[in-house]
């Protein structure tokens, strides 16, 4: 356990000039006390780590040390050449040099490891695409995958579903990172002017873009100053989160009985069905809770509600309970 931290400690501060001990505590998921134990028993090993004391102090690695990649374990090497998505690559325009990559692995790993390519290869595909949908690359992915690893400036016209015909005039974005979901493409941006972009520090508002509805777009020469504190993996689970809630603008009042309050997480959104059900009243003498719930739509109500059957009862709005008590009348004609 302790030489597994040490590793990836030494691989840590051999990635990035200098680190602090808050840093590297929160990376190895240890205490400072902690990190500042294995500097010293790194430096006993003879390991070349330097603490630079002082507020803007923290740990690096002094003389060009460099470690190999000898040290990876089978199931290392295995999660390494699982990573990435073969068909985002290529889209992005970066098939070639992935395939370099792992080349260049392949050739460090010990002997007994360098089959794991194909092992791997032979038990593993990821397919991110969606069903029912053919797959298209937006033709402008490679020039926005080119400004996000470069952090270049580009200027963009984006077309809206409610613009019609597509007009706007060219905004300046900062791109920050791509996310492919479901076999679409989003671009991460921050909309600010060039001398914002460039600031440190400066409070930009990222926005997410989905990259087929680009109607053109310029790499600009200038570049942005990437703000630090932004995680992409963050970003998105918050935007994700909110606009799955941007959804829900419907709501619903239903009478659960115990087993359909039990089922409600598994036929609409579990978390708006959690936070109905935990506002909820207490449950009346037979058991049953009346909840208000979030839902996106009638239709999407009626279809997700009805598959309760009986252990739900629509109480509101008016139409939907209507719908209800028909499909009741028509499953009553149809079994008798």
């Amino acid at each position: 356990m302790r030489a597994a931290r040490l590793i990836k400690m030494v691989l840590l501060l051999q990635s990035r000039p200098l680190m602090t001990a808050a840093q590297l505590a929160k990376e190895l998921q240890v205490s400072e006390r902690t990190i500042t134990r294995d500097a010293q028993a790194l430096s006993e090993a003879g390991v070349p780590v330097y603490a630079d004391r002082g507020r803007s102090g923290g740990y690096r690695l002094v003389g060009g040390y460099r470690t190999g990649l000898t040290g990876l374990a089978q199931g290392e090497a295995e999660a390494l050449f699982l990573s990435g998505l073969p068909g985002a690559l290529r889209e992005m325009g970066l098939a070639d040099a992935a395939s370099a990559a792992r080349l260049k692995v392949s050739a460090a790993l010990a002997p007994s490891l360098r089959d794991t390519p194909d092992s791997v290869a032979r038990r593993f595909h990821l397919d991110a695409p969606g069903w029912y949908r053919e797959p298209q690359t937006p033709e402008l992915l490679p020039l926005f995958a080119e400004a996000v690893w470069g952090d270049r400036l580009v200027s963009a016209v984006y077309r809206r579903p409610e613009d019609e015909p597509p007009c706007g005039t060219p905004r300046e974005l900062a791109p920050y990172g791509l996310v492919l979901k479901a076999g679409v493409w989003y671009l991460c941006a921050a909309v600010a002017a060039s001398e914002a972009a460039g600031a440190a520090g400066a409070n930009l508002t990222h926005r997410v873009y989905r990259v087929d509805r680009f109607v053109s777009a310029e790499l600009l020469e200038e570049r942005f100053r990437r703000d630090d504190s932004f995680e992409l993996g963050a970003f998105w689970e918050r935007h994700s989160a909110e606009f799955a809630r941007s959804l829900l603008r419907y709501e619903v009042t239903v009478r659960l009985t115990r087993q359909g309050a039990l089922r409600l997480p598994h036929v609409t959104d579990s978390a708006a069905a959690a936070e109905a059900l935990a506002a909820a009243p207490a449950p009346d003498d037979e058991g049953r809770v009346t909840a208000r719930l979030a839902m996106e739509a009638e239709d999407v109500a009626y279809g997700q509600l009805l598959a309760l059957g009986p252990e739900a009862e629509v109480l509101a709005p008016p139409p939907l309970r209507a719908r209800f008590t028909q499909a009741a009348r028509g499953l009553a004609e149809l079994y008798g």
